[in-house]
């Protein structure tokens, strides 16, 4: 099929499709005479698989380590959990990241009266008067 029926059939951009190929993470598609790619269903499938680990998180190069371990019937499921668990762990973090920001900005909200004085908590927070460690 061409890049526009297996973009459809994966849920994947004909231009990102184009990108994972130059990033190696899809092997160059085969051409026509006239030069146009052509995919077959190994490929859709190995598409829908980097789809679903984007929607997951998972870097770029993330991804290349799981469609390398996807396709190494071999490999032990400890490769592949170990890889899960780290982008987990990271998850985590940034949920923690996430939660504070959220925290600190809440009170700087909170503390602003919002009515027609030009004193401002925000502002003055964002400008260094304020401490957003503290909150």
């Amino acid at each position: 099929m061409n890049i526009g029926a297996a973009a459809k059939a994966s849920g994947v951009s004909a231009k990102m499709i184009r990108h994972y190929e130059s990033v190696g993470l899809l092997p160059p598609a085969s051409r026509t005479d006239a030069g146009y790619r052509l995919y077959g269903e190994k490929d859709i499938r190995t598409l829908q698989f980097i789809r679903r680990s984007r929607d997951l998180g998972f870097s770029i190069e993330e991804i290349r380590g799981l469609v390398s371990l996807w396709q190494d019937k071999t490999r032990p499921s400890r490769e592949v959990k170990a890889v899960a668990r780290q982008h987990l762990d990271f998850l985590d973090r940034k949920l923690e990241e996430l939660q504070s920001m959220k925290n600190a900005l809440s009170h700087l909200v909170d503390c602003c009266h919002g009515d027609e004085r030009p004193d401002c908590p925000i502002l003055d927070n964002l400008a260094g008067a304020g401490n957003l460690t503290r909150m």
